[in-house]
């Protein structure tokens, strides 16, 4: 194991309340500088596990299915619990030639081909949600424009009715980003288990009744010729909900809120000086909304001179890789007109989210708004952070428009 040094020690990177407390640049960096390879002692009963913090030693495991697993889990919450419930189901925790083929076919519902259609009414939805909240001067940009972008476009991908939506959108905060100090693992279960008896529900009625949904097209698909199960379904829902949320909502609020405090890199979007495509991979990398994945030790194998054992943890952090100085040049900077920017928002390898697409879709749309529609915003009050040991950012977000007027009257 690694030599640990007292000022690292204070530092629990399990505890969701390091990140809503912290400030930890300077601790990623000394990780990256000096212990790429460093060990999270257990605490509290909760097992210790590795931490990968350089971008390429990121990449490399995730390029490598021989000595690392995703099917014991691949976040800390389920790593840390004793293994995923979805393993060799739910496309994220699944690997080999299941994984290939689940993953060929949720890309028949979700490749830009077949989503041209959705993007088109993504654009139309948060151009509505931005005229509006700029005409009525401010918002809380988290709760009534971010929340509902994204939950609007994985809930009709998914069919989910119109009426069920909020419910949703408030279990998959408890599950993985509340801000709330009350909220403790017992009810980020509980919340689980509500989103995965919902879709259960769904999937009967969809049997009963097929549409033209995502969870129709499940229930008609089969692997090596066996149709997928109930449970099959409704876990790889589970995930399209979380993953279709949490990456984008959060995604949005961080660059709202970092544009805000930017008045140069704002004069740039503004202007058309930088290409949207670009701006929205920087706001990928700034926000760095999964910080981390996971994966179990299943071969022994070496790195940096450390010892990986089998059965041990590893933890792979973007936070800390979408920063490392020997691959972006001043990565401290937030510039929207970074290239190249090969970040790891999205993760890497056969496990790169099957959601980037659409997920860069709403993020371009809500740029292009802002863009059109405003002449600038700045926060009214603080910015309150979620409290989690796997995503970032903020859950509430006031912001005061300042319109344009002339944008406002275009005909979209």
């Amino acid at each position: 194991m690694t030599v640990r040094t007292p000022a690292l020690d204070v530092v629990d990177l399990g505890d969701p309340a390091t990140f809503a407390d912290h400030d930890l640049d300077a601790f990623w960096r000394t990780l990256r500088d000096t212990y790429p390879v460093y060990w999270n002692p257990p605490v509290d009963g909760r097992r210790g596990f590795w931490v990968l913090s350089r971008y390429d030693d990121i990449m490399a495991a995730y390029r490598d299915d021989v000595h690392f697993t995703s099917e014991r889990g691949n976040v800390l919450v389920t790593l840390l619990g004793g293994g995923d419930a979805g393993a060799g189901r739910m496309l994220a925790v699944t690997d080999g030639h299941r994984h290939h083929e689940l993953r060929k076919i949720l890309q028949r519902v979700l490749s830009p081909r077949v989503l041209s259609e959705v993007a088109a009414a993504v654009r139309v939805n948060t151009r509505q949600l931005i005229r509006e909240a700029v005409e009525a001067g401010g918002c809380d940009f988290a709760e009534q424009i971010a929340s509902r972008i994204p939950m609007t476009t994985i809930s009709n991908l998914l069919g989910v009715p119109e009426q069920d939506r909020d419910h949703l959108l408030a279990q998959t905060k408890a599950a993985l980003s509340t801000d709330a100090e009350d909220v403790d693992e017992v009810d980020s279960e509980m919340a689980r288990n509500e989103i995965l008896m919902y879709f259960m529900d769904m999937v009967e009625e969809r049997r009963e009744s097929p549409g033209d949904d995502v969870i129709s097209m499940l229930i008609a698909s089969s692997i090596d010729g066996v149709p997928l199960s109930d449970e099959d379904i409704v876990l790889n829902c589970y995930s399209l909900i979380i993953g279709g949320d949490e990456t984008s909502r959060l995604t949005m609020i961080h660059g709202v809120h970092t544009l805000a405090a930017q008045p140069e890199q704002w004069r740039r979007l503004k202007h058309g000086e930088v290409a949207i495509d670009t701006a929205v991979d920087e706001v990928l990398r700034w926000a760095s909304p999964t910080m981390h994945f996971g994966r179990s030790v299943v071969g022994e194998t070496e790195l940096h001179g450390v010892q990986l054992r089998p059965g041990e943890i590893v933890t792979l952090w973007h936070a800390s890789g979408n920063r490392d100085e020997r691959i972006f040049d001043r990565p401290g900077t937030f510039d929207l007109g970074r290239t190249p920017n090969k970040h790891l928002a999205f993760g890497y390898g056969p496990h790169f989210c099957i959601g980037s697409y659409l997920a860069k879709v709403e993020i371009a749309e809500l740029l292009m708004a802002l863009r059109d529609f405003t002449t600038g915003f700045e926060t009214t009050g603080e910015a309150l952070r979620i409290r989690s040991n796997f995503l970032t950012g903020f859950s509430s977000l006031p912001v005061r428009w300042r319109p344009d007027h002339s944008g406002m009257k275009e005909v979209d």
